[in-house]
């Protein structure tokens, strides 16, 4: 029920006799009580209802050369909210449906009015407004704590398409609300497998859970995320997804890096152990030949004095550069631009790249300005890019080398198209002495490791056979 109390009522009517007609019905109305406001005009009204002071207002349908939608429709575009009765002299369900559609909560008869019918007509309109203020409170408040949340929620059509999303699902993916409007949620998986799967178990169950993927920024970076998904019914009757997205990158990447941390501790703690156990009897084989070579006078016995001694020291040299692999690298950091770097490490490089006629291409921001050190990273970079040279066909390589920023870090990306990596050896990649070459030690890209994490930045590595592998280093951004 509406409360008794002086309710201020806007009758807009360019028909003095009716203006007083109605009037008296609404006097009539026992217990309530009403503040009438007369607008003779359409321009008259829509004056008054920029004043936003009615709790009601009554539009008769003619209006001279203009109609009560007419108004109705400048008033909803001057902001107007509170409940309007469409009055007409005659019944038309045509209008009935277009002032009901644009919004009028009644439409009432002239010849049909009574006291008893304003009443009730009222009230119900009083009653539903406050319902629907209270509805649109609501909604703005939700509204406003679904748009301050820090988690990527969207909803789309069940074509992909989306319906609304919250800010944080552009910030993560790197694209403006406008952008994403145009595109279908589905065009973020980077692997489209994991795509197939996704629709398929959410058109089977109607919903999937803790279902981890990678996907695509507008820049081409890859994140891991975690995506739970259901489907839902609007107030309408029409389905949709509605779905949260976990960023879970850095979690990823703290499992990884601490795992090869573990391992990388193992290995040094082996190869100083390693280390010391031959060593020692090392010395006492290059003491025992420095006594031998005095005492032997045969030129045939100290060939091969020789050959032990040669090898000797080829052991002590591998067991010094596999210690230095595993000791965390001593860096000096000075203000470098990234772009001359990479373009002074693709200069060491460009003879193996010419003479097998590997074509590159480089996308480089000129502005990335990152606390180096930049001999050492230097060395990083040329391992990653001879090993990419190597993989490659002579006359069909293709050598991608990128580097651009996001909100916190700066991005270096090396991409060839040669014979690829296995899953198995990927995990492997960065110990020391695994190697898949036949000429190789397997100690570069161990050195190159230990480089980048000294840098407090961190390598992905992803590939695919004879397709692709694509080396991923991350650095954090430095302000000068």
């Amino acid at each position: 029920m509406y409360q008794k109390s002086m309710i201020k009522l806007l009758l807009v009517d360019d028909d003095e006799d009716d203006f007083f007609l109605t009037s008296d019905y609404l006097k009539d109305i026992k217990g309530q009580f009403f503040e009438i406001d007369w607008a003779s005009s359409y321009d008259i009204a829509i004056e008054k209802i920029k004043q936003k002071k009615y709790d009601i207002c009554f539009f008769d349908f003619l209006l001279g050369a203009k109609t009560g939608l007419d108004l109705l429709k400048a008033g909803l575009e001057h902001g107007l909210e509170t409940p309007v009765i469409l009055l007409t002299g005659k019944g038309d369900q045509r209008i009935d449906m277009e002032a009901m559609a644009l919004g009028a909560y009644d439409y009432l008869v002239k010849s049909e009015l009574d006291s008893e019918k304003l009443e009730r007509c009222i009230r119900y309109s009083l009653e539903r407004a406050r319902t629907i203020t209270a509805l649109r409170e609501s909604e703005r408040k939700y509204r406003n704590i679904f748009d301050q949340t820090q988690e990527a929620i969207f909803a789309t059509q069940l074509n992909g398409t989306f319906k609304y999303f919250t800010p944080s699902t552009a910030e993560l993916f790197g694209y403006t609300e406008e952008e994403l409007y145009k595109l279908k949620s589905y065009t973020v998986f980077t692997n489209s497998e994991d795509r197939k799967k996704f629709i398929a178990a959410l058109e089977k169950d109607g919903e999937i859970s803790n279902f981890d993927v990678l996907l695509e920024t507008k820049m081409g970076e890859r994140k891991f995320c975690s995506l739970h998904c259901n489907r839902q019914i609007d107030s309408e009757g029409n389905p949709y997804y509605l779905g949260i997205i976990h960023d879970i990158t850095a979690r990823k990447q703290d499992e990884r890096d601490s795992l090869l941390f573990e391992k990388m501790a193992a290995t040094g703690r082996l190869v100083r152990t390693l280390a010391h156990e031959v060593r020692n009897p090392l010395t006492n084989i290059n003491l025992s030949l420095d006594q031998m070579i005095e005492d032997i006078k045969d030129e045939e016995s100290k060939f091969f004095l020789d050959i032990i001694r040669r090898n000797s020291q080829r052991i002590n040299d591998l067991i010094t550069e596999l210690l230095q692999t595993s000791r965390p690298s001593e860096v000096i950091f000075t203000h470098q631009y990234l772009s001359e770097v990479l373009e002074n490490t693709i200069q060491q490089a460009i003879d193996r790249i010419n003479l097998k006629s590997i074509k590159l291409t480089k996308n480089i921001d000129p502005k990335i300005l990152l606390n180096l050190d930049k001999p050492k990273i230097e060395i990083a970079f040329l391992n990653i890019i001879i090993n990419a040279i190597e993989a490659m066909q002579e006359g069909v390589g293709v050598l991608k080398i990128s580097a651009y920023t996001t909100n916190k870090n700066a991005i270096v990306k090396i991409e060839d198209n040669g014979i690829g990596i296995s899953q198995e050896h990927i995990g492997r990649l960065f110990e020391p002495y695994f190697t898949s070459k036949n000429n190789g030690i397997g100690l570069g890209l161990a050195a190159t490791l230990n480089i980048i994490q000294s840098h407090r930045a961190r390598v992905e590595v992803e590939s695919e056979l004879n397709q692709f592998t694509i080396f991923t280093i991350t650095f954090p951004l430095t302000i000068p």
